[in-house]
């Protein structure tokens, strides 16, 4: 018998900080929910990518007026406390899924006072709050040391933020598990082409322009190789400014970058496959990640990549196989590891990508961590 027809029909709610995450980051999940005969409900911030529902017709989204996904304003988190409750009260549902810290903090508060039964949060990533030491740290951890009592699960999407938590007593061992990230589409993330043999070899940092993912290190780096070695390389950086992160590059650093011909620049770009199929190495020399999903994406596309022996990072890589790992904050190491990877030939840097893309289809899969979770939602209840 399928388990659509031996399992009970539930109602399983997300909740998240923006609905571009949902649609970038839990569409394999929604997958799975449905497939199993499940009813999904989905609260967040209405933004452009609400065109999700269109494949999801049946789903009901919830819009989230008082989620400031980087704001410190009590008042308004206190709000948004009162608005999940009533949401949670009108959908009933049977297991709410909370993704990022104010969903997982403030959540776990509603779910308790709306008399949900089984709450769960899902620790996609600690970001800028854990990355420096300081207030924020300290309120963050206080305040997942209070609410983290109200969730029957945490699912981590790394092995070393599961420990952090375990070791400030915010969650017991036995209710903590930590998964591979979100998983990436294998399917839609592939080799195509590749392994085209260029002139110059094109290194590509994509994501946020954040100091904190390294940005700073990988333009030192472009600077020193470009000297070295003229005509040789080429340093491309996708992504947008995050002006509410307080981590944010300053617009004038990358247009001095971009002046100087340090870098190319090519903004924010909604469809990376292009640009991922012409690049040779993906580079993030992040300071900490969840689970680095640009990574995952470019191991798909049989990418050799290099990023930071740090959180998450290190959980993509295996040494000398798919990439390498350097220590963060080092310019020196990065320098060092470009240089290394201009010296391998054609055939060895093939190697390495296919080999990424192995570790891609048997690790990172997202159906596989959609079942993994899935799996945990039902033992759960």
């Amino acid at each position: 018998m399928s388990s659509r027809n031996s399992n009970k029909k539930l109602t399983i709610a997300l909740v998240a900080n923006t609905t571009w995450n949902i649609y970038n980051f839990r569409l394999n999940l929604i997958d799975k929910f449905i497939d199993e005969g499940h009813e999904v409900a989905v609260i967040a911030p209405m933004d452009e990518y609400i065109f999700y529902k269109d494949k999801y017709p049946t789903i009901r989204h919830f819009n989230l007026r008082m989620l400031d996904r980087d704001g410190t304003n009590p008042l308004r988190d206190m709000m948004l406390i009162l608005e999940l409750t009533r949401k949670f009260r009108k959908i009933k549902p049977d297991i709410v899924l909370h993704f990022t810290n104010k969903p997982n903090i403030y959540g776990a508060i509603s779910s308790k006072m709306a008399g949900v039964k089984h709450s769960v949060a899902v620790v996609t990533g600690l970001g800028y709050a854990f990355i420096h030491d300081g207030f924020t740290q300290k309120l963050f951890s206080l305040l997942y040391k209070w609410t983290g009592r109200f969730h029957q699960k945490f699912i981590f999407e790394n092995l070393d933020d599961r420990q952090l938590f375990v070791n400030l007593n915010i969650v017991k061992e036995i209710n903590a598990i930590a998964v591979k990230g979100c998983g990436v589409n294998i399917d839609y993330f592939y080799p195509f082409p590749n392994g085209q043999i260029k002139a110059k070899t094109t290194f590509t940092f994509i994501g946020r322009l954040l100091y904190d993912k390294g940005i700073r290190e990988f333009v030192n780096a472009a600077k020193i190789i470009n000297e070295k070695y003229p005509n040789t390389a080429e340093f491309w950086v996708i992504g947008e400014l995050d002006d509410d992160n307080p981590a944010t590059v300053n617009g004038d650093d990358v247009l001095d970058w971009v002046n100087n011909k340090i870098i190319r620049y090519w903004g924010f770009v909604k469809d990376v496959r292009p640009l991922l199929s012409k690049s040779d190495c993906v580079v993030l020399p992040s300071y900490r990640e969840g689970l680095p999903r640009i990574v995952l994406e470019a191991l798909a596309m049989a990418k050799p990549v290099i990023t930071t022996d740090t959180p998450g990072c290190r959980e993509t890589v295996f040494q000398n196989e798919n990439g390498w790992l350097i220590p963060s904050r080092n310019t020196e190491a990065l320098v060092e590891c470009i240089e290394n990877f201009l010296s391998l030939g054609h055939d060895k840097r093939h190697e390495m990508g296919n080999k990424g893309r192995e570790f891609a289809e048997s690790i990172f899969n997202d159906k596989l961590i959609a079942r993994q979770i899935y799996d945990e939602v039902k033992n759960l209840i």
